[in-house]
């Protein structure tokens, strides 16, 4: 290579042209330096999303970084957004950054197409491109640029006014034509023309090689990447393609032999890589100012203003019981010297000031997250609301002197009311700087092809059947991040498919050269940056397809170019909290008792306590999982330090490594707690003398090698990291200073080895702290106010049908009845009714926000609505329809109306008439008929025709047609017993489990999917639902073919088979399927029927009798008598008397005797 000439890329595009490009930015960086390439460009598609990323991967290689972008440009205007026949949509044109002001153009005119342009594609001008051309160099691109598609057109003279205009736009010298060579017969034709016409104009050539791959084997897999973002398969004969296998990155021999005619154009890429100096600046933070009211010198005075008011407001609100005053002054002190040294005083008033808003406001906020609960600062401000002096909270951990980096204060907000924060910090620092909407944005995130995933996509772009795709992905172990190298090393199960099956082997084979790149664009989750001046001069910004402006950086790299970043993050349980104290409040204000105020209750309340000690944690926050159930229940948390452990030690690490069991056993004195040192136990004492927090670390540190705080961190931050050079030469520095304070070497070397080991699992106590706040709210609320806080967390899931049927079922099992909605009585949302929760009109199926609002206000403004027409009248404004009322009437909102469903369903069309006919006079100004006529509306129910009401089975089923699961029974409830007797455990206990094993389920068969295999055979997926949950169940062709007859059945079925636990939850393979019946009858040894005290007289028995006599069987039949005084015998009827426990005997005892009789078979 070292006699080949010179040559740089200048036309490439990596993992963020999505779906495209398919070069990893780092594996392009290392082949531009293994090739003696001493420059390389990036130029993605309309965007600068990899351009940070880039610029750090190529100078760590030793290779210059060329910003670039392959841009858009309407053959239009901007503003035109029509496509024209006869000419394309876009153009293409490769524009280069050689300098700052070029960066800074790039940036412009990137997010200029995004927000101004964006038809189809990105898209900017001439007009625009004119404005912002300064220190730009282009290219005039592929075949789809404009001057290589006129000349394509056979229009040369078109071609030269284009390539004149683009000069003239970028400056003389600035503008190429640029030639590429993929044997393509078009692009030879062009190339002829392109060099004539650089001859002609006097307009340089220039040599590319348009890279989507690395190396030209890839072209397969980069043809199935093309597949996934066209939504095609490779079979298909009209998909768009590629015309040729060499769009890789082609070495500079290659290159030289390609272009071996015309050196120049060779020459032209390292003149023009000579001229691109443009370095990234990460040196600078840009931090948003915050206008300080008159009268205060400097932020740190106001911000000590603040802090210093906020002081005495805590210690009055809460007196302190282990620290004194003197204690929070000096901690006050210190951290306000450190952030005012750091230069962070404008960050921490910019927070203060929005979580200020949101207070204010009404918008619930959280007691803190991450690092910043440990500072005192932060919770004097109200930014968090857990005092940090009480559980040795750290502010070092959240801000280091001896490490400057930006503090980062993670905010919980209201899901429902984060949007209304971040208008209001738009508003602020971005509009009312004159900024518009651009100094305040939300971050870029990008979705990966993930390992499970992009099995699956290759599968469906190579028509392979979807279940040989299933069981493919599912073979790729259940772990975030595991790759399929991985995967592969360690399941056999998938080396042995890849070894016997070609088709199988060209899945993974290919999606091993697509996994990790770049599938979408999102927004992130939280991170929010507010510039000092419009976004646009420090990052690209981009426009997503539901409308929100983002940076095109990810959050590593706005950082990197000196942004600052606010996390805003919508936690749902703050809109439960808030919530279930509002409800609560109405409760107790009807009482005349205070209101409850959440950061006034106690942190030692023993009903709580007790609640957290019996695993009643449905709800409960972070808490909740069946296995956290377990560690509650052993556990026995007494006090606000055990929920602060919970919280930490609930994770893979310490789970795995035994951490719990000791914890738990050093609680409850089944282990002796050992200190190596005296020193040790002020330190571990409320984790039992084990090492649970990464302050734990810093403190030992302190104290035994008398490490400042800072120090500390630094080390901690080392064990993390496991850097073993920083490691050497901390443990050195830890020993010896240990030593010199009078600590033995063996303890010293001792301790060292098990803050290393424990580093490894140590979580950040500030966080589990603060979370712990919140669970432990949870846990109050529910112990305290048990229907509030029931009725809060299933409005704030009303949108899932799953958690909504969980909780009722929890709300049913703890004595909380769950009420059907109502048409006067409902809300939008769950509400509290007594000790019940009424069900929330949102929830009903077809009944939209609109109508809702307009049952409410009209019963605010006349009363309970008295029919069905009443009803419709009264709301005809909104317009009520036949989908609607019909869902209203099937979940049961009409009964305290007219209780028959059936009825009421049969005379719709008259009640809508009504509706028709009111909001017509309505609008001409009519009085009502009805008030002319002095008709009451119940003479119109009266005239309703009679129609028989429907059975328990059908009304049941109308319900969860409307609700999606029943709420005034359920048809497996006459089953419960069979269910315990029978099935592993309940549905919605599976869906907890996270181990496979046999299981057997009883439920009701609610839907049936049916597929064909790679042999043609079909196979089915069904969904099961039990008393409290569904279930997907895979049937394959076998079990499938012997039990069809029975899918379309409304019986309950017993099913048994093997529970598999994968990405998308928790199935069962099905190895048999029967009848409950059936199976009943297989397994049934005798009957007992009871008859209720009252009913043991003569008619019922011989009601019994002849119920008995028309279902004779094999099963012997024991009855069970009361006798006078409440003893009971129990009695064996005759043979004559054994009887066949069928559904139908169930069904004719219920409807003959209903709860006087009580069936158990065993």
């Amino acid at each position: 290579m070292a006699d080949a000439p010179p040559f740089v890329h200048l036309h490439c595009h990596t993992q963020y042209s999505l779906l495209d490009g398919a070069m990893k930015v780092k594996e392009m960086c290392a082949a531009a330096a293994e090739d003696g390439q001493e420059a390389v460009a990036i130029t993605d598609h309309g965007n600068l999303f990899g351009a940070v990323d880039f610029f750090l991967q190529a100078k760590q290689r030793g290779v210059k970084p060329i910003i670039g972008c392959e841009v858009y440009l309407s053959p239009t205007t901007l503003e035109d957004k029509r496509h024209h026949v006869g000419l394309p949509k876009t153009y293409h044109l490769i524009l280069l950054a050689t300098d700052e002001r070029g960066y800074r153009n790039l940036l412009s005119l990137v997010s200029t197409g995004y927000l101004e342009g964006f038809y189809y594609k990105p898209r900017i001008d001439k007009r625009v491109l004119a404005e912002h051309a300064e220190g730009l160099v282009g290219l005039s691109s592929c075949l789809g640029g404009e001057v290589p598609r006129h000349l394509r057109n056979g229009d040369p003279d078109a071609a030269a006014r284009a390539a004149a205009e683009y000069r003239e736009i970028l400056g003389e010298g600035n503008f190429y034509l640029e030639l590429q060579r993929h044997g393509i017969e078009a692009q030879e034709r062009v190339n002829q023309g392109l060099v004539e016409l650089g001859r002609r104009l006097g307009i340089p050539l220039v040599a590319t090689n348009d890279c989507h791959y690395l190396r030209q084997e890839q072209a397969a897999a980069h043809e199935i990447l093309m597949c996934l973002q066209q939504q095609t398969t490779r079979s298909n004969p009209n998909r768009w393609r590629y015309e040729s296998d060499q769009l890789y990155f082609r070495t500079r021999a290659e290159m030289a032999e390609l272009f071996a005619d015309l050196p120049e154009a060779l020459e032209a890429t390292c003149a023009i890589a000579e001229r691109c100096t443009f370095e990234l600046d990460t040196s600078h933070t840009y931090l948003p100012s915050f206008d300080i009211p008159e009268g205060y010198e400097r932020p740190i005075d106001y911000l000590r203003h603040l802090a210093e008011e906020g002081l005495e407001r805590r210690l009055a609100a809460r007196p302190p019981a282990r620290h004194g005053r003197a204690d929070y002054e000096r901690r006050l002190e210190r951290e306000l010297a450190i952030i005012d040294q750091m230069g962070f005083p404008g960050y921490f008033l910019i927070v203060w000031d929005f979580v200020r808003y949101a207070k204010e406001h009404g918008v619930p906020v959280g007691p803190g997250r991450g690092s910043a609960a440990g500072s005192l600062v932060a919770y004097c401000l109200g930014i968090t609301d857990l005092d940090p002096l009480p559980y040795d909270l750290l502010f070092e951990r959240f801000l280091n002197p001896e490490r400057v980096s930006m503090p980062d204060i993670d905010m919980d907000f209201c899901m429902d009311r984060r949007g209304e924060v971040l208008a209001y910090v738009t508003r602020k620092y971005s509009e009312e700087k004159g900024f518009g909407h651009e100094a305040v944005a939300q971050i870029i995130t990008f979705g990966t092809m993930q390992a499970r995933a992009i099995l699956r996509d290759v599968g469906r772009v190579l028509e392979l059947p979807y279940a040989e795709c299933d069981r493919l992905a599912k073979l790729v172990p259940n772990e975030l991040g595991i790759t399929l190298e991985e995967a592969l090393a360690r399941e056999p199960r998938l080396r042995q498919l890849a070894e016997e099956d070609e088709r199988i082997a060209e899945v993974i084979r290919y999606a091993r050269e697509l996994e990790g790149l770049n599938r979408h664009a999102s927004t992130h989750a939280a991170g929010v940056v507010i510039g000092d001046r419009p976004l646009r001069e420090h990052t690209p910004l981009f426009l997503t397809p539901e409308g929100d402006v983002v940076t095109q950086y990810d959050k590593r790299y706005v950082e990197k170019v000196g942004l600052v970043k606010f996390d805003f993050l919508g936690l749902k349980t703050l809109t439960v909290i808030d919530r279930a104290v509002r409800l609560a409040n109405e409760e107790r204000q009807a009482r005349g008792e205070p209101p409850l105020v959440l950061s006034e209750i106690p942190l030692d309340d023993a009903a709580t306590f007790d609640l957290l000690c019996r695993g009643d944690n449905t709800g409960v926050f972070q808490l909740e999982s069946g296995g956290m159930r377990e560690i509650l229940v052993k556990l026995k948390p007494r006090c606000f330090e055990d929920v602060i452990a919970l919280v930490a030690l609930y994770r893979p690490g310490p789970l795995g490594s035994g951490m719990v069991d000791d914890f738990i056993d050093c609680k409850h004195g089944r282990k002796p707690i050992r200190y190596l040192l005296p020193e040790l136990e002020p330190i571990l004492k409320d984790t039992y003398g084990l090492i649970l927090y990464q302050e734990q670390v810093m403190q030992i540190a302190a104290a035994l090698a008398g490490y400042s705080l800072g120090e500390a961190d630094l080390l901690r931050r080392a064990m993390g990291k496991k850097d073993a050079a920083e490691m050497a030469r901390q443990h050195d520095t830890f020993v010896e200073r240990a030593v010199a304070r009078g600590v033995a070497r063996d303890k010293a070397e001792e301790i060292f080895r098990l803050m290393a080991e424990f580093a490894k699992y140590g979580f950040n106590k500030s966080h589990s702290a603060a979370y712990g706040l919140v669970a432990y709210q949870t846990a109050y609320l529910k112990a305290h106010h048990p229907v509030a806080f029931m009725a809060a967390i299933i409005s704030a899931d009303m949108d899932n049908t799953d958690k909504v049927v969980k909780y009722v079922h929890h709300c049913r099992e703890n004595g909380i009845e769950v009420l059907p909605p109502d048409v006067n009585r409902s809300t939008a949302a769950f509400r509290v009714e007594g000790n019940a929760i009424r069900f929330g009109l949102a929830a009903v199926k077809n009944v939209g926000a609109g109508a809702i609002e307009a049952v409410v206000q009209a019963r605010r403004e006349g009363g309970p609505f008295t029919s069905l027409v009443d009803f419709c009248e009264r709301i005809a404004h909104v317009r009520p329809n036949r989908r609607m009322l019909e869902a209203l009437v099937k979940a049961g909102a009409f009964d305290s109306i007219h209780p028959n469903r059936a009825q009421l369903l049969a005379n719709l069309e008259p009640a809508l008439a009504a509706a028709s006919q009111a909001l017509k006079e309505r609008d001409t100004g009519q009085a009502s008929l009805l008030d002319t006529l002095e008709v009451e509306t119940s003479d119109l129910v009266a005239e309703m025709e009679p129609v028989e009401p429907w059975p328990e089975r059908v009304k049941l089923e109308h319900e969860k047609e409307a609700l999606g699961f029943y709420i005034s029974g359920h048809p497996l409830t006459h089953y419960r017993e069979e269910i315990r007797r029978y099935a592993t455990c309940p549905i919605a206990e599976l869906q907890t489990w996270k181990e496979e094993g046999p299981a057997t389920v009883v439920g009701l068969i609610q839907n049936v999917v049916t597929k064909l295999n790679k042999q043609g055979d079909r196979f089915a997926i069904l969904t099961v639902e039990g008393m409290s949950g569904l279930l997907e169940v895979v049937l394959f062709a076998r079990l499938y073919r012997e039990v069809e007859h029975l899918l379309e059945s409304r019986e309950p079925v017993v099913i048994s088979g093997r529970l598999q636990v994968g990405e998308r939850g928790v199935s069962l393979r099905a190895d048999t399927l029967v009848p409950l019946a059936d199976h009943r009858a297989a397994m049934t040894r005798e009957a007992e029927i009871t008859l209720s005290p009252s009913r043991q007289g003569g008619d019922d028995y011989r009601v019994l009798r002849q119920i008995l006599s028309q279902h004779p069987g094999k099963t012997p039949l024991f009855l069970r008598l009361h006798l006078p005084g409440g003893d009971q015998v129990r009695i064996r009827a005759g043979d004559r008397f054994a009887i066949h426990p069928s559904d139908e005997l169930l069904a004719e005892l219920r409807q003959e005797l209903g709860d006087a009789v009580e069936v158990a078979f065993r």
